[in-house]
């Protein structure tokens, strides 16, 4: 299956050519897909001129859907109500739709709606937002622009193909966040993608109604943020909205999740019960559990936690749900046993505590503590999750942008798209095999500071280039065993997305030690008052049961420096 053609040279009609690239590509991936109507839309849009082309194409890449035409001022079109005749004559602008007060208010400045909108109650004194308050009586009323503007010297125009164009940038991207500026930043250099092959199979969609599932969750998610959002009706729509694609259904699983804490802040603890008890997303049965505690459901709750316990879906749900156990058996009279302690006693023997002159001008703990240990013979860092996510990321590059069904839909994704899927290291478990074993025979250290060379500035879900420098790369290789390395990258396989984080904030290195000895140190910094975190706690616990130096440094300030 072909990609995209190469960028065009630099030219100001760039925005066009890069719109026109991406409907080839969709008619060449997409065409069975494609309805009747985005076909003949493919169709006419290359029988616009020029000028029309790129009219629509500026105003689908802006907030819209309502433009002034005097707003839309081009260098490189000349006259844009020349320019929108074709669009006016193919019904895909439209000059005499009904807007309502709000749209107008949102195309006009404050001074321009006093006197389009003389003798009613504005005044001068009000700001935008009381004026619309105090024409309340006339929330209701749409009416063509020109019924609101007699004497407007331009129209407004409104485009109507843009759910149309929404839906092909969707296909195209296999999400909405991306936008169409993904050519233009990948044209500049700006952005980086690694260069990964797509056949047939590597689409977002295989049939239309997947296309249209992802369109009712988006719709879900966005009513979702809308204040006085219906939560029932959005539990209706989201139990209409189940897909057999997988993907998707992950996705409808975190909107689910989303509509539980949403209900959980409302305090209607029966229908986040029933959000969560819907859910499949990370997170929900734990959340599930406390809602039930909630209700006084502590039979249900109680149940549900031993369910959990006996196959945790991670290790922060068993965490989570051990922590609930003791309370839910001694609502129910069973007695909660004996209280655990807040850290387990190998985490707690890792507490150090260092006085440091309070710094001026303020800085962050973290800082604060590199400066006052950092010395050449050494040499500390603050990396916090950078640092070992970066060495996996170059070590496992090719399992990571392995081209899997499923996981590149098109030319501009800095990951596969299946990383937060359950199945995402099992579909990959020999290419990781084979890249973890440079850690036995020591290929490991090349490998790793030859991609740093050819892949620096790629995007890379576990690469952050900014963090990570020759000097700090060098003295991680040197200092580092790669027996640790392994144990590190292990607990990262076990759950990709939790434990990409609560990582250490520090490294310290002593490169001067001899082998065998301790060369480093990774170091959780906390600040006065500051207590870890669980992700940090579950971290640190590992780190001490497989012999990875660990340190967890509270900081007291002393007075001024």
């Amino acid at each position: 299956m072909p990609q995209p053609g190469p960028a065009p040279a630099p030219h100001r009609f760039y925005y066009l050519h890069n719109f026109q690239r991406a409907l080839d590509w969709l008619h060449t991936r997409y065409g069975d897909l494609l309805g009747v109507d985005d076909l003949q839309f493919l169709t006419d849009f290359r029988q616009l001129p020029q000028a029309a082309q790129a009219l629509l194409v500026r105003m689908v890449m802006r907030r819209g859907p309502w433009f002034r035409a005097s707003k839309l001022a081009y260098d490189e079109i000349p006259d844009t109500r020349d320019a929108a005749a074709p669009l006016l004559a193919r019904g895909w602008l439209c000059a005499d739709a009904p807007l309502g007060l709000s749209e107008l208010f949102a195309l006009h400045t404050k001074r321009e709606l006093l006197q389009i909108l003389q003798g009613t109650a504005l005044h001068s004194t009000m700001r935008k937002a009381e004026m619309l308050q105090a024409l309340a009586d006339r929330a209701d009323l749409r009416q063509p622009y020109a019924a609101w503007h007699p004497h407007a010297d331009e129209p407004v125009w409104h485009v109507t193909v843009g759910a149309r164009c929404e839906r092909l940038r969707l296909m195209f991207f296999g999400n909405l966040h991306q936008s169409w500026a993904e050519f233009v930043l990948a044209d500049l250099g700006v952005f980086r993608y690694e260069a990964v092959p797509l056949d047939a199979a590597s689409r977002a969609f295989q049939h239309q109604a997947d296309v249209d599932t992802y369109l009712a969750l988006s719709a879900c998610r966005q009513a979702l943020d809308a204040e006085g959002a219906d939560a029932a009706a959005l539990l209706q729509a989201l139990a209409a909205a189940h897909s057999a694609t997988p993907w998707l259904e992950q996705r409808r699983a975190r909107v689910l999740l989303r509509v539980g804490q949403a209900c959980e802040r409302a305090r209607d603890w029966p229908l986040a019960a029933q959000a969560y008890a819907a859910s499949r997303a990370p997170g929900a049965r734990h959340r599930h559990i406390r809602v039930l505690e909630r209700m006084q459901c502590s039979d249900q709750a109680l149940a549900l936690a031993h369910q959990a316990l006996a196959a945790p879906e991670s290790e922060e749900e068993h965490q989570r749900v051990a922590r609930m156990l003791p309370r839910l058996r001694r609502s129910l009279g069973q007695g909660g046993g004996p209280r655990r302690p807040a850290l387990a006693p190998a985490v707690a023997a890792l507490r150090m505590d260092v006085e440091l002159p309070a710094p001026t001008p303020p800085q962050s703990v973290e800082h604060a503590l590199r400066a006052h240990w950092h010395c050449a013979e050494a040499p500390v860092f603050y990396v916090e999750n950078t640092l070992v996510n970066a060495l996996f990321g170059l070590l496992c590059w090719p399992a990571i942008f392995a081209p899997l069904p499923g996981a590149f839909f098109h030319p501009f994704q800095s990951g596969p798209a299946d990383l937060a899927a359950p199945d995402f290291v099992a579909r990959r478990q020999a290419l990781f095999d084979a890249c973890l074993a440079e850690l036995h025979d020591g290929r490991y250290r090349a490998t790793i500071l030859q991609r740093f060379e050819e892949k620096h500035g790629t995007q890379s879900p576990f690469v952050a280039w900014g963090a990570l420098s020759a000097e700090l790369l060098a003295l991680a290789l040197d200092c580092i065993p790669p027996a640790h390395l392994e144990r590190l990258f292990a607990r990262l396989l076990r759950d990709v997305q939790a434990n990409r984080t609560g990582l250490p904030d520090l490294v310290r290195f002593w490169p001067g030690r001899p082998p065998g000895a301790e060369r480093y140190a990774l170091v959780e910094v906390k600040a006065p008052g500051d207590k870890l975190q669980d992700n940090q706690i579950r971290w640190l616990a590992y780190c001490v049961a497989q012999g990875i130096p660990v340190q967890v440094c509270h900081v007291q300030w002393c007075g001024p420096a």
